[in-house]
């Protein structure tokens, strides 16, 4: 699983977009089932979160694999969020905010659809939504330039860096679609009457920018994979694969921290033939 994880400059053209094992949803229902087990322990033990933060273009499979990796997972273990568009009240607080907000508590896994990248992706390629958080040193276009960029990586280092030294397990997946076949998925979504509500003319605009959107996605996995917070770029045109992938991932970090459930204080345990006794002569 270390190929896939950056841990040096990468060049996103050279990255690949497919990656096909036939057996693929047959070995993620043995993950899943996996993780789910783990992060029974992980809650009982109540040390660690886990932050899952999924990017891509449009039509990656974010959604689907969040179903389908997390299908097993106890509904109390698993939060997601889906970040659209700042609320005003989101507006009126730092980027970083609604994020914080929606980290998960120990023993529990988080996943972000979307996520505090956002804030160097979509306003890098449409500069103007940064408008919107009134900030007293952008007065113009000219303010929102590489350093402006540079500075906030800077800051989302920091904050995953402090959510790390505090017990949140983060990992990172870019899904990296081919325009070929993000082409395909958009077809489908126009021919198939069921998917036809998934489609939005947005999605064409924002297809134009590809390459723009491709700089950004290059800059930030080169600027902000870290240690204790690593991207690790995944192919997606296969989507049972890409699944797969994910899940393996998960599964082989959350092993790493060999979570343990609580013991039963010895006051209690010393009790236990009492209790049983209670309860059965009742």
């Amino acid at each position: 699983m270390e190929k896939y994880k950056v841990t040096s400059q990468i060049n996103l053209s050279d990255s690949p977009t497919k990656e096909v094992d036939i057996n693929a949803e047959k070995k993620l229902k043995k993950i899943r089932k996996k993780i789910s087990k783990i992060q029974d322990t992980m809650y009982a033990e109540g040390k660690y979160a886990a932050l899952i933060c999924l990017q891509g273009m449009d039509t990656s499979g974010k959604d689907s694999l969040i179903r389908e990796v997390f299908k097993e997972v106890n509904a109390r273990g698993v939060e997601v969020h889906s970040f659209k568009v700042p609320t005003e009240l989101e507006l009126n607080h730092n980027y970083l905010w609604r994020h914080y907000i929606a980290l998960p508590a120990k023993g529990k896994i988080g996943v972000f659809n979307r996520t505090h990248y956002e804030n160097v992706l979509v306003t890098r390629v449409h500069p103007e939504y940064v408008f919107g958080e009134n900030i007293p040193s952008v007065k113009s276009l000219e303010d929102l330039n590489d350093d402006f960029y540079n500075s906030r990586m800077n800051e989302i280092n920091n904050f995953e860096s402090q959510i790390a030294n505090n017990g949140t397990i983060i990992l990172k997946f870019f899904l990296n679609l081919s325009k070929e076949e993000q082409k395909n998925r958009l077809l489908r979504r126009l021919r198939l009457k069921e998917k036809n509500w998934k489609f939005s003319p947005g999605d064409l605009k924002e297809r134009k920018l590809w390459d723009k959107y491709q700089y950004c996605y290059q800059e930030l996995l080169n600027k902000t994979s870290k240690e204790q917070a690593p991207w690790f770029v995944i192919p997606a045109d296969d989507k049972p694969t890409a699944r797969l992938l994910v899940a393996k991932i998960i599964l082989n970090t959350l092993k790493k921290y060999n979570f343990e459930e609580p013991e039963l204080p010895q006051k209690y345990k010393v009790e236990i033939e009492n209790y049983k006794n209670q309860l059965e002569n009742e």
